[in-house]
């Protein structure tokens, strides 16, 4: 049965309420799953049929990785959509996290096919989990609730958890030739994740629960029949374009697909804003507020361009260019992939307190994002001469990948759940899990650029690589600092 404890009184996890611990141990399995295919995924493309890989040119590999990272996030957006008018936020991140474990023993079993095939169902299910379950956790608290900042950044804690042990675990048992054994380990964290969440689906009271009932069912029920229109002729365009390119009709390949979805990303960005701006049905104050989430949308797809080569060209680096022994061991390149999430896990609760004990003179969220970019655009920088270092052949010292790590974390801490806390602020509530939607499609075209960079890794020099990212993160940090001051009064009131 549903508790009808209030928000202000429900104080059981550390001065939140008891829903935030369901829901924290929730996403942490499920970025668990993620985080530990994300950390061998390229790695496992790249390496030899010998060695138990698929031997994808690196081309390949990079355009594969930065399709299905993208698609993760996209799906973010119709998958929102979903639950605020079919099923609720509830229903979808169970859908979501089901479909998420099938995927993972998909890319367990042997072949291609089923390797394609285990990556939609993640692409699918992380769509339905991923905005969902964030969305919930803004439902815990009332719009007044100064708790919602901390509460998110406990949350955030949470997924770095995940993050920081899938890829030890799931980089030690996925190493050549057995890396398939790491996605099976990740499928089993995902069924973790599944089962606590059904136990502890009481405690989230009726937040999430039901799908949103519009002033006109009329218009709810012509939108459901239009996404299922729309639903059906995109699976006969799929299956068309399939039968095609099979036949040898036309020519499809990873590189042309991840191409057009950077076009489709960017066109559907624009026309999601331009209906949210300048479309009919919304308030003054809620246009402004969109126009705001605009600005920051922007922000973070370029912070997460960068942020994310973490898993593509900062993972081959790490493989191909840094030295791994310690104490007469070579550990897994995979292994780097636990040390932002380590440091998350040490400086969130310290960012956690430094916002409640700053009050009134908290920075806005356009300063804090400003800060993101600034920090991840240093990150970058300081590699350049290890970069070049290595261009002798010289293996680099694992402390270069670990310092620009740490960067990268004060970054993230000063964006990501930030970002995530002013989604459900800002958002319209009539639309708020199509607003997280939104907040993840910034991470999907990210996700996509930091793909194409790995796919640069053997075109350009790395040095170079490492150094443009870093300029246009920077360049980035400075347009945002001047665009402060018109953001936040464009957000309304909203701190």
């Amino acid at each position: 049965m549903a508790t009808h404890t209030t928000p202000r009184e429900d104080t059981s996890f550390f001065g939140h309420p008891r829903g935030l611990a369901t829901l924290f141990f929730t996403e942490m399995w499920e970025r668990f799953s993620y985080y530990g295919q994300r950390a061998i995924l390229i790695l496992y493309m790249t390496d030899s049929v010998a060695h138990g890989g698929l031997a994808f040119p690196l081309a390949k590999a990079g355009a594969i990785y930065g399709l299905y990272t993208a698609m993760v996030y996209l799906l973010a957006l119709p998958g929102g959509w979903f639950a605020d008018r079919i099923t609720g936020q509830r229903r979808a991140v169970l859908y979501g996290g089901i479909l998420i474990s099938i995927g993972q023993f998909c890319l367990m079993s042997p072949g291609s096919l089923l390797f394609y095939l285990g990556l939609v169902l993640l692409i699918l299910g992380t769509g339905l989990l991923k905005p969902n379950v964030s969305t919930i956790v803004g439902q815990l608290y009332s719009q007044a609730d100064e708790r919602r900042d901390s509460g998110f950044s406990i949350f955030y804690m949470g997924i770095n958890i995940g993050a920081l042990i899938s890829p030890i675990a799931c980089g030690w048992v996925g190493q050549p030739p057995h890396w398939r054994w790491g996605f099976g380990l990740a499928g089993v964290g995902m069924i973790a994740g599944l089962i606590q969440y059904v136990l502890g689906w009481k405690h989230l009271g009726s937040a999430g629960l039901h799908p949103v009932v519009s002033a006109n069912p009329e218009e709810d029920r012509r939108q459901k029949r239009r996404a299922a229109t729309g639903g059906l002729l995109g699976l006969v365009i799929l299956v068309a374009l399939g039968a095609l390119g099979s036949s040898g009709a036309i020519t499809i390949t990873a590189e042309s697909i991840s191409d057009a979805l950077g076009v489709a990303l960017i066109i559907i960005s624009a026309a999601v804003f331009a209906w949210l701006i300048f479309g009919h049905g919304w308030s003054v104050v809620e246009r402004k507020r969109s126009a705001a989430i605009l600005v920051l949308f922007i922000a973070s797809a370029l912070f997460f361009a960068a942020f994310e080569q973490a898993g593509s060209s900062l993972n081959l680096f790490a493989d191909r260019a840094t030295s791994r022994h310690l104490l007469g061991f070579e550990f897994p390149a995979a292994w780097f992939q636990f040390v932002q999430p380590t440091f998350v896990i040490l400086l969130a609760p310290v960012f956690a307190w430094l916002w409640i004990a700053l009050r009134r003179h908290e920075p806005s969220s356009p300063t804090k994002f400003s800060l993101g970019l600034l920090f991840v655009g240093v990150s970058f920088a300081m590699l350049v001469p290890p970069a070049r270092a290595n261009m002798g052949g010289a293996l680099v010292s694992p402390w270069w990948l670990t310092v620009s790590y740490l960067l990268q974390t004060l970054g993230e801490l000063c964006l990501s759940p930030v970002g995530l806390s002013a989604m459900t602020k800002l958002a319209p509530v009539r639309v708020a899990g199509l607003m997280m939607g939104v907040w993840f499609l910034s991470i999907a075209l990210g996700n996509w650029l930091a793909g194409r960079a790995a796919s640069l890794y053997e075109t350009l020099t790395v040095p170079a690589l490492f150094g443009a990212v870093a300029v246009f993160a920077l360049i980035a940090a400075f347009i945002l600092v001047l665009l402060i001051k018109p953001t936040v009064r464009l957000m309304g009131g909203v701190k």
